[in-house]
């Protein structure tokens, strides 16, 4: 008996968002998708009862890429549900839960399995937040501030199920863009706050302003930064490999492209989740008794060189080059740790989620397709997938974390990473948003799509 067969009873119990029996219009789609990002909005909004507010807003990184907002409902984010998701998928991958993922009845069980876990870790992950001191609770309020948090990354959990069946692309998606979208904008544009005495805090104000005093075009850095991440993504997102490949006794001709951003952002998320958590271990280890004075000083140290030194540019322009070389010394430190995690997640990431060239070659031989010109055997497609796949994994990996670790050290708005994951994920809801009108406007299409 596997475990599915042993937890089958328990997340049948989990209550589930029903699919709808006719696919909705487009605009009910775009509908229900807004309307669960503008709960996601409202919900980044309500401050959690019983805590400190001193308590809440660190580790910034980890926020970017969780859609979270630490002492908010949404504290841990989607963290739960893509955490479960990525170990799940790598027990399969790694072939340690026996689950066929193209067999209906094999992907309902493993779904259900994937949103128990998701909920385990809801309350696992705010158990840990408020424990580590990165919630501070009141006294006698601990348990109240970890069901709120829990509660509050559950309802994402399903909201992220709405969005999957009843609008467009994902929710996980949706809410990382637009976390992200959100911190650039008020960057940018804030008018002011209570603590700032209601001078404008937005970057394009502020440069507005230092007309008066003189021009200081240096402000403008975290800007330019967006938006050259920006295009150089959208850039690469179109840059490839084709491999020709031929389906069925006719030959019929095709292509299997490999791209530059094989891996997508996978490398960079995992990558700066393990800096995360290294920094928050670095927070808890010197409070763990006998250890703690041996461990601590080691988890500090590392926690600080995988730490973006964001004062950078502000350094070296205001203090002189001699001032800025120990952070200098700490960039570099940080971009070699980043890019070499990046590569070590990337190679990872491909063998274990089934992208790799033995991977592929055996999925393009079931479906009936092989290379011209060579011998209709997975061995020969792998040897030719061998040829590119490795190097353009490698590549990419090296490619995305480059970029995300120099705009991260230029300030950039909503940080580097978040800009590479928010224009990945908007790129794709484009692609979903074109393929959804084509199937509205022609009923073949939608046929042939399966709509």
């Amino acid at each position: 008996m596997s475990i599915l067969d042993i937890l089958e009873p328990v997340y049948r119990m989990l209550p589930e968002v029903k699919v709808p029996e006719i696919a909705p219009p487009l605009k009910k789609k775009m509908l229900w998708s807004a309307l669960a990002l503008v709960l996601f909005f409202v919900m980044g909004n309500i401050a959690v009862i019983g805590i400190n507010p001193s308590s809440a807003g660190a580790l910034t990184n980890l926020q970017v890429i969780l859609a979270s907002k630490i002492g908010t409902l949404i504290t841990v984010g989607i963290g739960p549900i893509v955490l479960a998701s990525i170990i799940l998928q790598l027990l399969v991958g790694g072939k340690l839960i026996n689950i066929d993922l193209s067999n209906p009845k094999d992907k309902a069980r493993f779904s259900g399995l994937q949103k128990l876990f998701a909920v385990v870790l809801c309350f696992f992950e705010a158990g840990v937040y408020t424990i580590s001191g990165m919630l501070l609770p009141s006294e006698g309020m601990a348990g109240f501030v970890i069901l709120q948090v829990a509660f509050g990354s559950i309802i994402l959990l399903y909201l992220d199920e709405v969005v999957s069946k009843y609008g467009i692309g994902s929710g996980i998606g949706l809410f990382i863009a637009g976390g992200v979208s959100e911190s650039i904008f008020w960057r940018a544009f804030a008018i002011g706050t209570p603590e700032s005495a209601g001078q404008a805090t937005g970057i394009i104000w502020q440069f507005i302003a230092s007309f008066a005093t003189g021009i200081n075009f240096l402000m403008l850095l975290p800007v330019i930064a967006t938006l050259t991440v920006f295009f150089v993504v959208v850039y690469a997102e179109g840059m490839h490999v084709n491999i020709p490949i031929t389906m069925g006794r006719r030959g019929t001709g095709g292509r299997f492209p490999v791209k530059l951003l094989y891996v997508s952002n996978i490398p960079v998320i995992l990558a700066v989740a393990l800096f995360a958590n290294i920094q928050l271990w670095a927070i808890i280890s010197p409070g763990i008794p006998f250890i703690g004075e041996f461990i601590g000083p080691i988890m500090k140290t590392i926690a600080f060189y995988v730490t973006v030194p964001y004062d950078l540019i502000e350094t070296l322009a205001y203090s002189g080059l001699s001032a800025a070389l120990p952070k200098i010394f700490h960039a570099i430190v940080y971009l070699i740790i980043l890019l070499l995690a990046c590569v070590v997640f990337g190679r990872f990431w491909v063998e274990m989620g089934g992208q790799g060239p033995e991977a592929v070659s055996n999925q393009l031989s079931k479906s009936g397709m092989y290379i011209p010109g060579f011998r209709r055997d997975p061995r020969i497609i792998k040897s030719i997938l061998n040829r590119y796949i490795p190097p353009i994994t490698i590549l990419g990996s090296i490619f995305v974390g480059l970029l995300a670790g120099l705009a991260d050290l230029t300030s950039a708005l909503g940080s580097g990473t978040g800009i590479l994951l928010t224009v990945g994920i908007v790129y794709r809801l484009y692609e979903e948003l074109a393929k959804q009108q084509l199937m509205e406007t022609n009923p073949l299409m939608k046929k042939l799509f399966g709509g």
